[in-house]
C-alpha cells in the first residue's frame, strides 16, 4: 500500500456563500493529492505525458461528511490500496481538517491511454517499477 499526505489551505475563492467549500472543488483536491502522490513515488504527470500516455478520469465517487470551511488547513490523504493492473489505476482519498476530523472520502479511477491512438494501454513500465517497492 502507498499513502501520501498533502496539505491545502482553504481560501475565499473555494467557498460558497455559507463559507463552506463548494462541493465541486473536492475533485480538484483529489487531483492535487494524486499529482503529489505520483511525485512522491518519483515520477510526475509531465513525465508520463512525455511518454505519450494520458490519464483521463473514468470514474469518481465522493462522500461528504462535514464541510471544509474558509481558512481550514485540510490534509488530503491519498492511497493506492493495491498495485495498479494493466490500464487502470485507482486512488482513494480522505480529506481531514486541522482538527483531524474526517470531512470527505473519494475514490477516483483513471485509465492509462495512448495519446496518439486514444486507446487504453498498460501502465508505463517506469511507473510500474517505482510502485513495485510499495506492494509485496
Amino acid at each position: 500500500m502507498f499513502i501520501t499526505e498533502t496539505q491545502i489551505r482553504i481560501h475565499y475563492a473555494l467557498t460558497d456563500q455559507m463559507g463552506w467549500v463548494y462541493y465541486g472543488h473536492y475533485a480538484q483536491f483529489y487531483e492535487i493529492g494524486r499529482t503529489e502522490a505520483i511525485r512522491q513515488i518519483g515520477f510526475t504527470y509531465k513525465e508520463i505525458e512525455a511518454l505519450g500516455i494520458i490519464m483521463p478520469v473514468v470514474d469518481i465517487h465522493s462522500r461528504f461528511l462535514r464541510p471544509a470551511k474558509y481558512d481550514d488547513l485540510i490534509t488530503v490523504k491519498t492511497t493506492l490500496q493495491e498495485m495498479p493492473t494493466h490500464f487502470k489505476i485507482v486512488f482513494h482519498s480522505k480529506i481531514y481538517n486541522q482538527h483531524d476530523e474526517l470531512l470527505n472520502t473519494g475514490v477516483v479511477s483513471l485509465f492509462f491511454v495512448d495519446a496518439k491512438t486514444m486507446k487504453r494501454c498498460d501502465m508505463p513500465e517506469e511507473l510500474k517499477h517505482k510502485l513495485m517497492g510499495y506492494f509485496s
